[in-house]
């Protein structure tokens, strides 16, 4: 009796380093898939704020967990089985997915230039493709899907690098894997992202702080700095997450192309980064995201016109004949 209990302990002591070094091994896993995702980490953080921007103070954290659980759904229900499955059965099938994800983020960020270039145009194109929301009520869906549906997009990419990064992983260990980065990445940009929208909201209640409390001046003049330089930042923000969408959907589109045969942009995009790589790797960086922000711009371009005059109408005459 006593044999088989020492020998019992034995085995659950063996379970036991086997699941330690699972954990460690999901752990490095995790971080080095994060580690490479964190550029477009860095985007999707950049691109959302602008969906809550014209909204009331009181929908702004309500509009965030929102989009935040539409993030999660993406990930976890779609996309994570998506991308499992893919990796199986068709993996010539990710590419041209990725591509399509691509095509949508050049549209909507070349709409954003559109519109800031020629403001009633974008607008009558806007009513012509999504109609004008009757109330505030269907002006925050909207948003609210907007986000969801450019998370998904951003979401597809980064799960797509995420697997790309440990493909010596075993099946359970990718999925686990796949599935903390997701967790883990979309609690930390929609916090991030609250932070950020709500950072006035804090300056304002420092401001009104009773001087004469513990750091009263301090803290009111911290809060003068937020409500005033809050405003400027969201809106170079909303700037850089423009930019951000054009340049990933460049990217992804630039590559693309290339895995399909045709080396052209990319050779352009590699040789502009190659003849400034002497200045630093930022400048080489900045070379390819402005390289891929062209031929993002071109693409969205092409796809206003398309959209309007092509696929928004045979997908509203489909909905018609389908009932």
């Amino acid at each position: 009796m006593s044999m088989g209990l020492v020998a019992l302990l034995d085995d659950v002591a063996a379970l036991a380093k086997l699941a330690a070094a699972s954990v460690d091994d999901v752990a490095a896993y995790a971080g080095r898939a994060g580690a490479k995702s964190a550029g477009v980490v860095i985007d999707d953080a950049a691109v959302t704020p602008r969906y809550v921007t014209g909204i009331s103070p009181a929908r702004e954290l309500p509009m965030i967990w929102r989009i935040t659980k539409g993030s999660l759904r993406n990930k976890l229900l779609f996309l994570l089985p998506a991308a499992m499955v893919l990796s199986i059965a068709a993996p010539w099938a990710i590419t041209p997915l990725l591509m399509l994800g691509g095509c949508y983020l050049c549209y909507e960020g070349a709409e954003k230039v559109f519109e800031t270039l020629f403001p009633h145009k974008a607008h009558a194109h806007e009513a012509k493709v999504t109609g004008a929301p009757a109330d505030p009520k269907q002006l925050e869906d909207a948003k609210v899907k907007g986000a969801i549906r450019t998370d998904f997009i951003l979401s597809a990419e980064i799960m797509a690098i995420a697997l790309s990064t440990i493909p010596e992983a075993d099946f359970l260990t990718q999925v686990v894997v796949l599935a903390v980065v997701a967790v883990a990445i979309t609690f930390g940009v929609y916090g991030a992202v609250a932070l950020i929208v709500k950072a006035d909201d804090a300056g304002v209640a420092l401001v009104r702080r009773d001087p004469g409390r513990f750091l009263g001046g301090p803290a009111r003049r911290l809060g003068w700095w937020l409500v005033k330089g809050v405003p400027y930042f969201l809106s170079g923000l909303a700037i850089l997450g423009t930019a951000a969408m054009v340049w990933v959907g460049g990217g992804i589109l630039v590559h693309g192309f290339a895995a399909f045969g045709w080396h052209g942009p990319e050779h352009l995009v590699h040789g502009l980064a190659h003849a400034v790589e002497p200045w630093g790797g930022a400048a080489a960086f900045m070379a390819t995201a402005v390289g891929s922000g062209v031929a993002g711009l071109i693409a969205g371009a092409l796809l206003i016109p398309m959209a309007e005059y092509v696929l928004i109408p045979v997908w509203r005459a489909a909905k018609r004949l389908r009932g």
